[in-house]
């Protein structure tokens, strides 16, 4: 894939998301639905190791340009992350006098709303390709209950559900 082209659809995505994971539905559409250049179980493994590395959650984007195109892509991937910082300081220079205004408080809330629900939607093939068996189904319930009732650091639901597996295969 051209790393330009990667380039611009990864920062479509970090630039139509808030933080993290809302950028993932836009990344699977373009990269696994569109353009066939990524699976779900690579961005699958993007999203762990997105995960699992300190800093933001939208790291995985880097992880995801490796995938598509090796450590050019990564580069690609580390840009598109950074670009929209850069992006955001004249804009908050705009909007910060005007987010009192009721208007502009409904539409973030609404944005926000379709965010959450884009990530849900992009969840369940992302599920459907690593619930594959009933352990995979019982860690990824347990992981949901212990982050819901604990509040935790999701760094120990990466570590007990890897020794949980590793377990399983002794």
């Amino acid at each position: 894939m051209n790393l330009l082209l990667l380039y611009l659809l990864l920062l479509k995505a970090t630039v139509t998301s808030f933080s993290g994971l809302t950028s993932l539905p836009v990344v699977r559409h373009d990269l696994v639905e569109t353009r066939h250049v990524l699976t779900d179980r690579q961005l699958n493994a993007a999203v762990v190791a997105g995960r699992t590395a300190p800093g933001a959650n939208g790291l995985y984007i880097v992880s995801v340009g490796y995938f598509v195109a090796g450590v050019g892509g990564a580069a690609m991937g580390t840009l598109a992350v950074m670009t929209p910082a850069f992006l955001i300081i004249p804009m908050l220079g705009y909007l910060g006098v005007r987010a009192g205004r009721p208007a502009l408080k409904s539409a973030i809330q609404c944005v926000m709303l379709a965010a959450a629900g884009l990530v849900v939607s992009s969840t369940v093939p992302l599920a459907k390709d690593a619930l594959n068996g009933p352990l995979a189904v019982a860690i990824a319930l347990a992981s949901f209950l212990f982050l819901v009732l604990t509040r935790k650091d999701t760094v120990w639901v990466v570590l007990g559900s890897a020794l949980i597996g590793l377990l399983a295969k002794l």
